[in-house]
């Protein structure tokens, strides 16, 4: 016999999610059930819900590289979507009361310090708040789940606002040299023209081998 969607889905959970918000997240599913797949990384975005008026059953995606507590936020964001969609229509804005307002009250469940450390409940609570579009653009809670996030290769990944002025790194290919910091960004100067460009203090960057002082 195979098994079924839900049981499928209650693997997926407790390998994904923290343990004890699993069955919380399976719930969501059997209330208003959806196609669900787990995705490969994309730059762009960590998940996604497309409404799709020719379609009876709506798809929900999760990129497959994020730690427990990611995950967990990004699925129930886009479980808000879907309700959202079902109840308020296709005409609101995709971010905008209806959908935050759905958002919350999904997450409130799941806001406690037996699903989420101490340290993240803070920065999440307040984000809760007033929930924005991605909550990797919100700087403080992004930098508390990035401590969370695998080691690639066991090796610990490097965030611009932990490196000292003056130090030279790389981006995406290109060379920089920190300059000076700002509330969430940090001013940097590229090596190669003398531009300055202000850059999020939680990228990821990899450090050259010299650094100007």
């Amino acid at each position: 016999m195979k098994p079924s969607a839900a049981s499928k889905l209650a693997k997926i959970f407790e390998a994904k999610v923290p343990e004890n918000a699993a069955p919380y997240c399976l719930k969501l599913w059997k209330e208003a059930p959806f196609h669900f797949t787990v995705s490969k990384s994309r730059l762009s975005k960590l998940g996604d819900f497309r409404f799709r008026a020719d379609q009876s059953v709506q798809t929900i995606t999760i990129n497959h590289n994020l730690n427990r507590y990611q995950f967990l936020i990004t699925y129930i964001h886009e479980v808000a979507h879907h309700r959202a969609f079902r109840k308020y229509g296709t005409t609101i804005k995709p971010h905008g009361n209806e959908w935050k307002n759905t958002f919350k009250q999904l997450m409130q469940p799941v806001l406690t310090d037996e699903v989420f450390p101490k340290d993240l409940l803070i920065p999440l609570r307040r984000h809760m708040t007033s929930p924005k579009a991605s909550s990797s653009t919100d700087f403080w809670l992004n930098r508390e789940l990035r401590k969370y996030d695998a080691s690639l290769n066991g090796l610990k990944a490097t965030y611009l606002y932990e490196v000292t002025i003056g130090t030279v790194f790389e981006l995406r290919g290109r060379k920089f040299k920190k300059v000076q910091p700002r509330r969430t960004r940090v001013l940097c100067e590229e090596v190669t023209s003398g531009r300055h460009y202000l850059i999020s203090g939680n990228a990821e960057i990899s450090l050259s081998l010299q650094s100007e002082n």
